[in-house]
């Protein structure tokens, strides 16, 4: 409908004069004025006649629950454009579908403009669900696969620390967050804070954030910077979109691989963002973080002071009420003369019974005594001495003639065994004219096709070994001499026992061949 402007009286037109404006600029000054008001009005009238009951599909964005006058305010957007939306205080009652962030929605009402913004808004009357907007679902999706991971577990929140040295605060230096938190933290106990400034919104705010943490994380705990013993991120309120930072995949990662426990305060309390769910504890809004990060050192200070009251106290009802146990066990205790009395009359009946057990115990003793002397008196120590000495003369010269047999019998047996190892030697052999022959290796040669096969032969006779040669044996002069039986070489056979002779005179030895010491006994066969 077209604009009508307020009715201006008509005035007849005049052609100009020499020197006068032309007709065009004439009609611009005769154009009507409007009061701001009035074009208001105007606009309003002709905007609710031309869409008097609309009906919008929009994701509803920036609820922040009803307003302190019980209207409610946010607004309805789609992935082009955005209009303010409003529910009056009764209709809001009335609504089935209650708005929730988020929510795409199917809202009923009418158009007009407020003229304190020069905005247009819809008035809702009705609304229904038409489905979760597309910022809610990518946010439920990856909630869910963060989620999977295990992020979200409740077995990696670690306790906040009751008493921090210092407080890292990851959050825009330049909005009213800041100064929230550190008014909050003067208030209730202050504490050294490291700031680490951020972009909280926009392009690139996420990675700002991640990044922030990362590095309150990366301090080291003796460094030049000290490190924070916990941590907040914080934002003020805003819609879905301002808030997006905070549920960029990023963000999360960052948060749960925190070594420092970490407090977020994101938004309002109505707002939930997914660093809520990584991190350690969440926050209603900033103010509350700094609530949670320190305690109130005047409550402390109570405190202390009523716990020391309190032990005062209880000292004092201690010492009093030992004190008062004390006097009862002091009035209690008897006097001397009561408390000496019975041990007197015990003393007394043990000194009237000492007396006759004196006597009865010398009588005993005495008794016993007799009966020792008389027994002594019929067996006399000098009576069995001279028995014992009897005994003794009497077997005098046995024990030395008995020794002497034993010596003597041990001496021939001992004869016998050196005659018999005589006889049963190797040597009793080679004594009767026998030789014993060994190879290169000191080894028994047992069969004549072995000491022809054999390069080198030694002979070993009673009195001495000689080394020779087999007939065909090939010539070595770099031969090597002959090595000693092993220490393994089997024993000769025992021969048959011969009769006890002297050994022969030792023949002069052999000048045939080297000088070789005497072989070790082997066996002959």
């Amino acid at each position: 409908m077209p604009l009508v402007p307020p009715p201006r009286p008509a005035t007849a037109a005049a052609a100009p004069s020499p020197g006068e404006p032309a007709p065009s600029a004439l009609l611009q000054a005769n154009a009507p004025e409007w009061s701001v008001g009035d074009l208001a009005a105007a606009l309003k009238r002709t905007l609710e006649d031309a869409f008097g009951h609309v009906r919008l599909r929009g994701e509803i964005s920036g609820y922040r629950g009803p307003h302190g006058s019980g209207h409610a305010y946010f607004s309805l957007k789609d992935g082009t454009a955005k209009i303010d939306a409003v529910v009056w205080k009764g209709v809001l009652g009335r609504l089935r579908q209650k708005p929730k962030e988020g929510l795409e929605v199917v809202a009923t009402g009418k158009i007009t403009t407020f003229a304190g913004k020069s905005s247009y808004q819809i008035v809702i009357d009705a609304m229904e669900p038409a489905g979760i907007g597309a910022w809610m679902a990518l946010l439920e999706e990856r909630k869910r696969q963060l989620a999977a991971e295990g992020l979200f577990e409740a077995d990696r929140k670690r306790p906040i620390p009751f008493l921090p040295r210092v407080i890292g605060v990851v959050t825009s230096p330049t909005g009213a967050v800041i100064r929230d938190i550190l008014h909050r933290l003067e208030d209730r106990f202050p504490r050294p804070v490291l700031v680490w400034p951020v972009r909280v919104q926009g392009e690139g705010a996420a990675e700002e954030i991640a990044a922030a943490i990362r590095g309150f994380n990366a301090l080291a705990p003796d460094g030049a910077i000290p490190r924070p013993d916990v941590l907040i991120v914080a934002r003020g309120g805003g819609s879905i979109e301002d808030l997006w930072a905070f549920n960029e995949e990023a963000v999360v990662r960052a948060a749960a691989e925190s070594g420092i426990p970490l407090i977020s305060a994101v938004g309002h309390e109505t707002d939930t963002t997914l660093i809520d769910f990584a991190s350690d504890r969440r926050a209603p809004t900033p103010t509350g973080a700094a609530e949670m990060a320190v305690p109130v050192r005047a409550e402390l200070s109570a405190q202390i002071h009523d716990l020391g009251a309190r032990q005062a106290g209880t000292m004092l009802r201690r010492i009093e009420r030992e004190r008062a146990d004390f006097r009862a066990l002091v009035r209690a205790i008897p006097g001397a003369d009561a408390f000496l009395a019975a041990k007197r009359q015990r003393l007394d009946l043990a000194d009237a019974r000492l007396r006759p057990a004196l006597a009865a115990n010398a009588r005993d003793s005495r008794e016993r005594l007799n009966r020792l002397a008389d027994r002594l008196t019929r067996r006399s120590p000098a009576i069995a001495l001279a028995e014992a000495r009897a005994r003794l003369a009497g077997i005098d010269h046995r024990p030395r003639t008995a020794i002497a047999r034993i010596v003597e019998r041990r001496r021939d047996r001992l004869g016998a065994q050196a005659g018999l190892l005589g006889a049963l030697s190797y040597k009793a052999v080679l004594a009767r004219g026998y030789a014993l022959v060994r190879d290169a290796n000191g080894l028994p040669v047992r069969s004549a096709e072995a000491a022809a096969e054999a390069a080198r032969l030694q002979l070993q006779f009673a009195d001495g070994a000689v080394f020779v040669r087999p007939e065909g044996a090939p010539t070595d002069p770099a031969a090597a001499p002959l090595a000693a039986p092993p220490a393994d070489a089997p024993t000769p056979p025992r021969p048959k026992r011969a009769p006890r002779r002297a050994a022969p005179e030792p023949a002069a030895k052999a000048t045939e061949g080297p000088t070789e010491p005497a072989a070790r006994q082997g066996s002959l066969f």
